[in-house]
């Protein structure tokens, strides 16, 4: 990733807008040579780190964007959640601290990124441990809407919640952001019924709607929702989707949002995710166009879609080459790449490169 150039309101917040995480902004002056370094740093912290928007605003150019964010000097950094509110901020130039703040704030944003969180080993669709299937049944047990962050692909989460929530173990759940804790108090609070009293209920009216987006979602292995269909589709996003799981073969149904006003606008809240098309792999959400094409380009959009769902001209050698010819190692995990956080209420949306639509 690199670092976006921001001169406004308006570029601010499109960039707090562009993903579901965590978004870091700058304020420097070319004029002073500590926030020029900093500068320096941003950029290695944004090739590191994939899951976090790195922004840059020149004060000289943008002053305004000073006053309202509250900065009284040069660097000052900003740390914003995807709604665009800012959630912490740093003044001077002080690396190794700006390296911690963005970790921990990363953290928090994932702990965040839905209202119930598990943090386990693998997805709620393939559990990898006896710990986390466990955990994951307790939820399914309840109906309970929640997401799910994969730690066996981003070791840097893995290691660094142990610390941040000072819990040396896992399966974690979270519910608002706050640490419930791991298995263990996870079956006593099933037992004594304070599990299901913890977990935050639909609003009336939005049950039903719920209940018809996850008929939706799950109505085949792989579901693409776009404007328009396979066949037929009426945007360039949209046709450069279709275009990519076409090249591979890939077999997958289509759901046309301009025909369905509801679907269209209750699917951006319940994927927290507020553009289209949108991928879905055995009713997980996993991204829009730009989420598409890294996969694409890393090799591991093969590797996610189910079995069944593979063409036949794509030989299982192929499939398993794929990964390797590029990237060069096919098992290197995904640094809080995209399909390690999933769920129907994971914060998630497109880049700021433009493939997004709505």
């Amino acid at each position: 990733m690199t670092v976006t150039e921001v001169s406004s309101e308006l570029d601010l917040q499109a960039l707090c807008a562009s993903h579901g995480g965590l978004t870091v902004v700058l304020l420097w002056a070319p004029w002073h040579e500590p926030s020029v370094h900093l500068t320096k740093v941003l950029e290695v912290m944004a090739a590191e780190q994939r899951s976090v928007r790195f922004g840059r605003a020149n004060t000289d150019v943008c002053p305004a964007l000073s006053t309202s964010l509250g900065a009284n000097q040069v660097p000052f950094v900003a740390f914003f959640d995807p709604r665009g509110k800012k959630i912490d901020s740093l003044a001077g130039a002080d690396p190794p601290k700006l390296v911690q703040k963005v970790n921990n704030s990363k953290l928090r944003s994932l702990i965040n990124a839905s209202p119930v969180m598990l943090f386990m080993k693998g997805s709620k669709v393939e559990p990898f441990c006896g710990f986390s299937k466990k955990a994951v049944a307790l939820l399914n047990k309840h109906e309970a809407e929640y997401a799910t962050f994969d730690i066996l692909q981003d070791d840097e989460v893995r290691q660094g919640l142990k610390e941040y929530s000072n819990w040396k173990t896992y399966p974690q759940l979270y519910i608002n952001g706050k640490l419930v804790g791991g298995l263990d108090i996870m079956q006593e609070m099933d037992e004594d019924g304070s599990l299901a009293a913890s977990l935050p209920k639909p609003a009336a009216g939005e049950e039903d709607l719920n209940a018809r987006l996850k008929k939706l979602v799950n109505s085949a292995p792989v579901m693409l929702f776009m404007k328009g269909n396979k066949e037929t589709p009426f945007c360039g996003f949209s046709k450069t989707a279709v275009a990519l799981l076409n090249s591979h073969n890939i077999d997958y149904q289509t759901f046309d949002i301009l025909k369905d006003e509801e679907v269209r606008q209750g699917l951006k809240d319940y994927a927290n995710w507020k553009t289209y098309p949108q991928l879905y792999v055995n009713g997980e959400l996993l991204g829009g166009l730009d989420i598409i094409k890294e996969m694409e380009e890393d090799g591991s959009l093969l590797a996610a879609i189910p079995d069944s769902a593979k063409g036949k001209a794509v030989s299982a050698r192929d499939r398993a080459a794929a990964p390797a010819a590029r990237t060069g190692n096919s098992r290197r995990p995904r640094r809080s790449s995209p399909s390690a956080l999933t769920g129907p209420s994971c914060a998630r949306t497109e880049t700021s490169s433009g493939a997004a639509s709505e």
